[in-house]
């Protein structure tokens, strides 16, 4: 046993304490069995199918919807027909008063070539615009819903409609924790995001595979510290409480939700030995920090999300989600495009600065970065003056970096007012497919039994895109 390994001392400790506490009592057997299964998770489902190109995501979740012709799918055309009049049976128009005719609407924005590859991005980005070479670029996103919830619900689950587990816990489930001492799935949110905590619920997977919630601020994790004095007391308090847990769990047919519970109480107390350190950004040299933007001492904003999420994937957290607002101020920008100036100001040095920080350490080669929202926002209003766009589902922009993917191409086409894809279409289940396919997953195998029937993440579409792998 190593002496520097703080899971090793954990797990040896604990066995030590209840080999000692109840070797002559009558506990002794269901013990034994106790101690037998005490040992780290590797996988609750299977291993991977294949050799992974990534062992680590880090989703950055847009919530609102990101106007795609503002930002990365560049329209000439748009601006050349800017108050056109069209016609189109749109989800958001549709049966609207005042929305009976629609007229094209330019950018707001100028785009240029970016770095060697010359992929056009809007000045939006100016400094993801930077990253571009490192990045394949989806300009043919679509998807099936056309509001927040469902969307939302959409991206995160493959289900438009009904709860199902979320991609986070799907990749948990189907990969396991590479670190016992943290969660396999973790989730940056300051505010709830539309569709709540249902975006890193665990449906009717085991519950051990739900995302945990981290929040900015003072405490990013309630509980995080020990409430008794020494941690001795904790572990003989916890080996009785498991005990006690493991005698009822038997009583009930080894029910898996409380499984999962009891499994959390050692999550738990791992958390509260490793998850300080990786919160603690105090170590973080000056350079780092300014290359975040992020001021020394502070734990606000979406530069210390991406600066926390460098720091999980690197203790061994399998899935890390970032999401930049919650339900309101965010990027539904009905009333003024403008706004999107203050969202990516916020959002784009952070980003950035992950992306380069990741590769200046090694780590974006098996690192995947997936940057995405729920859908775009309309090429169209219902006046050419109108000042913000509609929601958008029939295209949008998304991106990967990192973890197998090929740097500086583009996927995929919209038509020449960014209206619908003519080229490539991808659907969020050929989405999910690809983000698997990079974890070592096949998204058809990747099931899990639940009444009477196998799901999947990808339900039973998805292909993988192919043509973005390296």
């Amino acid at each position: 046993m190593s002496n520097n390994n703080p899971r090793d001392w954990f797990n040896h400790g604990r066995r030590g304490f209840l080999r000692s506490a109840v070797g002559a009592s009558a506990l002794f057997p269901s013990l034994i069995q106790l101690l037998a299964e005490d040992r780290p998770s590797t996988s609750a489902a299977t291993r991977p199918h294949f050799q992974p190109r990534a062992k680590n995501v880090i989703f950055l979740f847009m919530s609102g919807g990101v106007s795609h012709v503002d930002s990365f799918d560049p329209k000439p055309r748009l601006a050349t027909d800017h108050g056109k009049a069209i016609t189109l049976d749109h989800p958001e128009t549709r049966n609207r008063p005042g929305y009976e005719k629609l007229f094209l609407k330019r950018a707001q924005w100028n785009f240029k070539p970016q770095g060697q590859c010359g992929t056009e991005v809007s000045d939006m980005f100016p400094n993801v615009a930077g990253c571009m070479d490192d990045i394949a670029l989806i300009r043919s996103m679509h998807t099936s819903h056309s509001n927040h919830y469902n969307a939302t619900l959409g991206m995160h689950t493959g289900s438009f409609t009904v709860s199902r587990p979320s991609l986070g816990a799907w990749l948990s489930y189907g990969l396991g924790s590479m670190n016992a001492n943290l969660p396999a799935f973790v989730v940056i949110a300051p505010f709830t995001p539309y569709a709540g905590t249902q975006v890193w619920a665990s449906d009717f997977l085991p519950g051990n595979h739900q995302g945990t919630r981290v929040v900015t601020g003072a405490e990013p994790v309630a509980n995080l510290h020990r409430r008794v004095e020494t941690s001795r007391q904790q572990e003989l308090e916890l080996a009785a409480l498991k005990s006690l847990n493991q005698s009822h769990l038997a009583t009930r047919g080894q029910d898996p939700d409380l499984s999962a519970r009891i499994r959390s109480f050692e999550t738990a107390f791992g958390m509260q030995m490793e998850m300080p350190n990786a919160l603690d950004l105090s170590r973080e040299s000056d350079a780092t920090l300014n290359l975040y933007g992020l001021q020394r001492g502070s734990t606000q904003g979406f530069a210390w999300q991406c600066l926390v999420a460098r720091r999980l994937v690197e203790r061994g957290v399998r899935f890390v989600e970032l999401i930049d607002t919650g339900s309101s101020g965010n990027w539904d920008s009905h009333g003024d495009m403008a706004d999107h100036t203050r969202l990516a100001r916020n959002v784009d040095q952070p980003i950035a600065a992950l992306l380069r920080d990741l590769k200046s350490r090694g780590m974006l080669d098996d690192t995947l970065v997936v940057w995405t929202s729920e859908f775009g926002r309309t090429p169209f209003n219902n006046s050419a003056d109108n000042k913000g766009r509609e929601h958008h589902n029939w295209a949008f922009s998304s991106w990967l970096a990192g973890g197998g993917v090929k740097g500086g191409i583009v996927h995929g086409q919209t038509d020449e007012h960014g209206i619908k894809p003519v080229k490539d279409g991808v659907h969020i289940n050929d989405f999910h497919a690809t983000i698997l396919h990079l974890m070592g997953l096949d998204h058809e195998r990747l099931t899990h039994r639940h009444a009477g029937r196998d799901f999947r993440l990808t339900d039973v579409a998805g292909d993988v895109v192919k043509p973005i792998l390296a």
